[in-house]
């Protein structure tokens, strides 16, 4: 048996086996489930990466490609990649996306006048269960998919709860680009959260993390993250307003959150209970 056919059996293993490690994989086997990336297997497409459906003899996976400005220049860097794995691995949830595996080849060319190596090309790739809903966006942005109350709330109390995931691990996790296009839906409408390619971890005494990087997609930004200049203290306040935002365009649709009113009864009372998911998340204190 080859290393790629070892490679294909585990994957093929953890798509049922939420036990299984995030292993890493070849980039044949991927090119191989994707069709090459082919544009019939590409579900979804980004500033920052493309998203290919990778078929398997027992399943489907979401196969994540990271993209290149240029040959040598990434719009993200290895070691945002490094820093992508590492929380993903780290994350286990129900309301996370469940990471199955990942792979990077860095090839390097010799620079003519014996000069040494350097780095000629690299592919960054993140394996992932596939999730037939899709992302949260289209329902928010478009009229006919809207949901019903009795779906919204779920949602709404399952990104919650993903979110009190993140903040409460022993080095909590500051995910920092909340949005609907990051929180993926399954077949029962579970949400799950995704992406943590700018995340930040801080220790639990700190409460903060530094960072240059501003990062996050404007809109569901906190205003303290989108100042520019100089060093950005993080805290998790930042991933609650974009909560916040989100939990607006499930209650209302995608709009100008100005004009938001609810002007009935019965949606103050939604509202009240919006209210007591976040409480349920986020005031209760953790068990001893």
């Amino acid at each position: 048996m080859t290393a790629q056919d070892e490679s294909r059996l585990a994957l093929e293993k953890a798509v049922h086996d939420e036990r299984a490690e995030p292993i890493r994989l070849s980039l044949s086997l991927l090119e191989e489930i994707t069709g090459n990336f082919s544009q019939d297997a590409k579900i979804g497409n980004g500033a920052f990466a493309a998203v290919y459906k990778g078929r398997l003899r027992n399943g489907t996976v979401a196969v994540k490609r990271l993209s290149k400005i240029t040959k040598q220049k990434y719009h993200i860097q290895p070691s945002d990649f490094e820093n992508e794995v590492r929380r993903m691995k780290e994350a286990r949830n129900k309301n996370i996306l469940r990471f199955l595996g990942y792979c990077y080849v860095a090839e390097k060319v010799l620079v003519p006048g014996g000069k040494g190596w350097e780095d000629a090309d690299h592919q960054m790739l993140l394996c992932s269960e596939y999730l037939p809903n899709g992302d949260l966006d289209k329902y928010i942005r478009d009229k006919s998919c809207r949901f019903q109350w009795s779906t919204r709330y779920p949602i709404i109390k399952g990104i919650c709860e993903g979110v009190r995931y993140l903040h409460e691990q022993t080095q909590p996790i500051i995910h920092r680009d909340l949005k609907p296009a990051n929180i993926l839906l399954d077949h029962k409408m579970v949400p799950k959260i995704a992406d943590f390619g700018l995340s930040r971890c801080f220790c639990e005494d700190q409460g903060y993390a530094i960072t240059k990087n501003i990062g996050g997609t404007y809109g569901y930004m906190a205003p303290e993250v989108r100042d520019e200049g100089g060093e950005i203290r993080i805290t998790a306040k930042a991933d609650m307003y974009s909560l916040g935002i989100i939990i607006m365009d499930l209650l209302v649709g995608y709009m100008k959150r100005a004009e938001f009113v609810m002007s009935q009864e019965g949606g103050r009372l939604k509202i009240n209970e919006v209210i007591t998911v976040d409480m349920i998340c986020f005031q209760l204190q953790r068990a001893s």
